[in-house]
Parts: structure tokens; sequence; C-alpha cells
């Protein structure tokens, strides 16, 4: 059955691509923005997050939501101001929504968001399933009070579904560059102990993951979107140089240097996250990049 869908964050990475997958599959797609913009074949009403305002016309025949919204964790250092930001730019807007669809009469179901495994905090080697408490440190919370503010939806009647994103995989955009600039410039190497697990993901994946919670009414609840065979942060430079045709150095970037340059947001980089993909194999997902090696060759082909 076709959708009619509104979804927030529609400019970011995987908001992109997302549009024209669901417009593909003749669902019909609405965007929230914070300013006026021209997107072919969608709808855009403004919000404001931080003024609490929305235009109510928004919800007018939308049975799905899906809320990717969110200031970029790595974007800048983790100032107080700055941390407070980014948690009140994924707690408010999911209760604005929440705000809305009480004020009027909606044939909303599904609320599907965006979360990230930064829920699960610094682990070690422990093997992280969706039923594994949340970890301690900013991320986590973070991650903690987002999904805890897109839980309020279930006294709703809505079909909760929270997408806990690992490591985006993507040509010139996302996380990926930040890591491959160094390679680039023959000064690669592992990061902190280099153990840490990286729960990596190819973008057209977690496409169609949120295509598969859209379209499946079975999704429920949270799931890691990620690969089934995370790697070592130094196994993924390792295999990201030899794509770049560039050398990793034996020695790896302190932790206390990370932490120098980045401060807080070092953990961004050094937490580890030995994420399992069960549950989203249990749907009958079917990944399309299954092995780093295939992901990365999609990536860097010419």
């Amino acid at each position: 059955m076709n959708k009619h869908i509104l979804m927030t964050g529609a400019t970011g990475m995987i908001g992109r691509k997302l549009i024209g997958a669901l417009q593909e599959k003749g669902h019909t797609v609405a965007v929230l923005s914070r300013k006026p913009v021209a997107i072919e074949n969608v709808k855009v009403f403004l919000w404001n997050v931080y003024e609490q305002e929305i235009d109510p016309a928004c919800l007018e025949g939308v049975n799905t939501i899906i809320h990717l919204a969110g200031e970029n964790v790595a974007g800048k250092k983790w100032s107080p101001a700055r941390k407070k930001k980014l948690i009140d730019s994924r707690v408010l807007s999911a209760k604005l929504l929440y705000q809305l669809i009480k004020e009027q009469q909606t044939d909303i179901q599904a609320f599907i968001s965006a979360s990230a495994v930064g829920y699960y905090g610094d682990r070690g080697d422990q093997i992280l399933t969706e039923e594994s408490s949340a970890g301690t440190g900013f991320l986590a919370e973070c991650c903690r009070q987002w999904e805890a503010a897109v839980d309020e939806g279930a006294a709703l009647g809505l079909r909760i579904v929270k997408c806990r994103i690992g490591f985006v995989l993507a040509r010139n955009e996302g996380a990926l560059p930040a890591l491959d600039k160094p390679i680039r410039f023959f000064v690669g190497a592992g990061l902190g102990s280099g153990k840490q697990w990286v729960p990596w993901i190819h973008v057209d994946d977690v496409v169609e993951a949120f295509l598969s919670a859209v379209e499946n009414d079975q999704w429920t609840g949270p799931y890691n979107i990620c690969a089934p065979f995370p790697v070592s942060n130094l196994n993924l430079s390792k295999a990201i140089a030899k794509k770049l045709h560039r050398p990793v150095w034996p020695i790896n970037v302190p932790e206390g240097v990370l932490k120098l340059i980045l401060g807080e947001m070092s953990s961004v980089a050094l937490i580890s996250n030995n994420t399992s993909a069960q549950k989203i194999l249990d749907t009958g997902f079917k990944f399309k990049f299954l092995q780093l090696e295939n992901a990365l060759t999609d990536i860097y082909q010419v």
C-alpha cells in the first residue's frame, strides 16, 4: 500500500536519497524544513523547532512520519551550549510533532525515527543487541533522550521504529571523508587503540532499511542499522588505505592527542560498538553490502 509520508531532516545525506527511493516505490513525500527549499514533486512545509512553531497543514493526508532531524553530532566541538543544542534538536522536534498530532484528528499510524549506535556508549567487545542497555557518556545520553522522546508516540497508538544507525559509508559525504583525508595525505593510522569496533553500513543499505520500516508493519522498536560484520577501527583504516593505494602507519594516533584536538567529541572515534544485526536479518532484510571490501569498492570506484 502506498504511504503518504512526512519527513524531517530531508536535506541531509540519508534524507535526500530516501526521498527518491520512496517516490520510486510510489509513496508520496512531504517534508518539514527550517528554510524554504525546492524539492521535485515534494511539498515543503516550514517549522522552527526551537521556537516550537510548525505549519499545521503538514499532517494533511499523512499516515507515516520519518524523523531524521537533528544537528550534526560531529559538526562542532561539544561546548555545553552545543551539547544542549544536539539534544534539543532531536527531543524538541519529536515533541513538536507529537503535540501537533494530539491537536489534530490524524490518520498517522507509524513514526520511524533515526537514532544511533552511540546509544550503547563504549562497550569494548561486548556483543550489543537491541535489548542491551543504554551506555554512559554524552553520546549515549543524547541517544537515550532522543529515543525516550520518540517512544512517547506509543501512547498515541503509533507503531514506533527506532533505527540505531552505525558508521555510514557514502561517497564524499558523511563521516567517511574525515576518516579518509589523512590516509589520502599519507598520514593514515589507527585511532586510539585501533581495536574499537566500528559498526559500518553502506548508505544504500540505510535507505533500504528505512524503506523496509515504512512498508513492513512487523517492524517495531529499536533496530541496529549496521552491516552484520563490524570491523576494528584499524582494519577500517587499512581497508580504506588499500582502496586509495596508500600506506597506514604502524603507530596509532594516541587517545590523548585525539582528546586534545577534539575534546569530548573524540568519543565519536574512540567508542567501541560491537553491534549485532540479527534483529534486522530476522525480518528478512537483505543487505546489498555485507562485506566492507564490497562497500568500499562501490564508494571508491571511479
